[in-house]
C-alpha cells in the first residue's frame, strides 16, 4: 500500500478509554510531541485544525491548502500529509477515530461516516467565513478548542462528543464532493523519492540517487520537491532522519552513536550538531527529557561524551 512508506503518526491516547487527541502548536513547536509532525505522514484517524493566529499550509502528494487566523482545515483519515507553518502561527489539531461519530456498531450513522472516510477523492477541506455552513462549522471548531482552556470535569468527553457529531452533521449536509483528478506526474515521483528515503535513509544519498530513483534530471527532482514540498530534497532528508532518531531516542536503550549511524551519519559529533540543530536539544538532552516526561526509570545512559 502506498501509506506503507511513511510514518505512521499513531495516535498518543490510542488504546485509552478516550482515544481523542489535541495537539497545541506554535510554529514549530507541537505539545504534546506528536510522532510524524513535520514530516509526511499519515494516520487512521480523521483530523481537525482550527487556527488562532498566523497561516498555515497542509500539504499531501498533490495539493497545498492554505488557512490563516479563524480558518480551519479537515484532513481525512488516512491521507498523507503534513502541516507547515507560514511566518508565525498558532493552531489546534482534534484528532479522532472516525468511531466516534458512529454512536455504536451497526448503526445508520455508519454510511453517513464512511461515505466521507472511504471516498478516495476526499483529501483536504478548507474552511472560511465565506459561507453559512464554513462559519458553523468554524464556530464548532473553536468550542473545541475553547473546551481546551476549560477545567475538565467528567461531562468533558460527552461534550467533545456532542461537538464532533454537531461537526460532522453540518459537514456531511453540506460537503460537495470534489471532482477526480488523475494522478499528476509530480505525484508519482514524489512517490518514489520518498519510498526511497523511506528505504535508503540510513545509507549515504545523493541528489543523482533521488533522481535516479524516480528517473528524471537532478533539476526536476530539486524543482519537484519545491513545488511539492517547499523545501529542497537536503532539507527534506534532513528532517526524516532527525524523525527517525528522536523516535529511536525516545523508545529504545540504544547506544545514541548506534542511533547516529542508524539514520545516516558516519561521525556522532555530525549528528549531535544536526540533532541539536533541529531540536535545540543535544541526542542526551532530548532523551533525558522525553523519559523524565514521561516516566521512563532504570535508563542509563550508554552513550556518555557523544553529544
Amino acid at each position: 500500500m502506498e501509506k506503507d512508506r511513511y510514518i505512521n503518526s499513531v495516535n498518543l491516547n490510542a488504546g485509552s478509554r478516550f482515544p481523542y487527541l489535541v495537539l497545541n502548536v506554535v510554529d514549530n513547536q507541537s505539545t504534546p510531541r506528536n510522532p510524524g509532525f513535520q514530516v509526511m505522514h499519515w494516520h487512521e484517524d480523521l483530523q481537525f485544525i482550527a487556527v488562532s493566529d498566523g497561516r498555515v499550509a497542509v500539504q499531501t502528494l498533490d495539493e497545498t491548502v492554505e488557512a490563516g487566523a479563524g480558518e480551519g482545515v479537515f484532513i481525512n483519515a488516512d491521507v498523507i500529509h503534513y502541516v507547515r507553518k507560514i511566518g508565525t502561527c498558532r493552531y489546534r489539531s482534534f484528532i479522532f477515530p472516525a468511531a466516534f461519530l458512529t454512536f455504536f456498531p451497526g448503526s445508520p450513522a455508519e454510511s453517513l461516516v464512511t461515505r466521507v472516510t472511504e471516498n478516495p477523492d476526499i483529501h483536504l477541506i478548507r474552511f472560511s467565513p465565506d459561507t453559512e455552513w464554513n462559519r458553523g462549522v468554524l464556530s464548532l471548531l473553536f468550542r473545541l478548542s475553547s473546551l481546551e482552556d476549560q477545567a475538565k470535569d467528567e461531562t468533558y468527553p460527552y461534550e467533545v462528543l456532542s461537538v464532533l457529531s454537531q461537526l460532522w452533521l453540518m459537514l456531511i449536509r453540506n460537503l460537495r464532493l470534489p471532482a477526480k483528478e488523475k494522478v499528476s506526474a509530480s505525484h508519482r515521483r514524489m512517490q518514489k523519492i520518498l519510498q526511497y528515503i523511506a528505504v535508503h535513509f540510513s545509507e549515504p544519498i545523493t541528489l543523482e540517487d533521488l533522481a535516479r530513483s524516480a528517473s528524471i534530471s537532478k533539476s526536476e527532482c530539486g524543482r519537484v520537491f519545491r513545488v511539492s514540498l517547499q523545501r529542497t530534497p537536503y532539507q527534506y532528508l534532513m528532517e526524516y532522519r532527525m524523525k527517525r532518531a528522536s523516535d529511536l531516542l525516545a523508545e529504545t536503550d540504544l547506544p545514541i552513536g548506534t542511533i547516529g549511524e542508524t539514520v545516516g551519519f558516519s561521525q556522532v559529533s555530525h549528528f549531535g550538531h544536526c540533532f541539536r540543530k533541529r531540536t535545540g536539544l543535544t541526542p542526551s538532552a532530548y532523551r533525558r527529557a522525553h523519559r523524565k516526561k514521561n516516566g521512563w526509570m532504570g535508563f542509563q545512559d550508554s552513550a556518555a561524551g557523544t553529544e
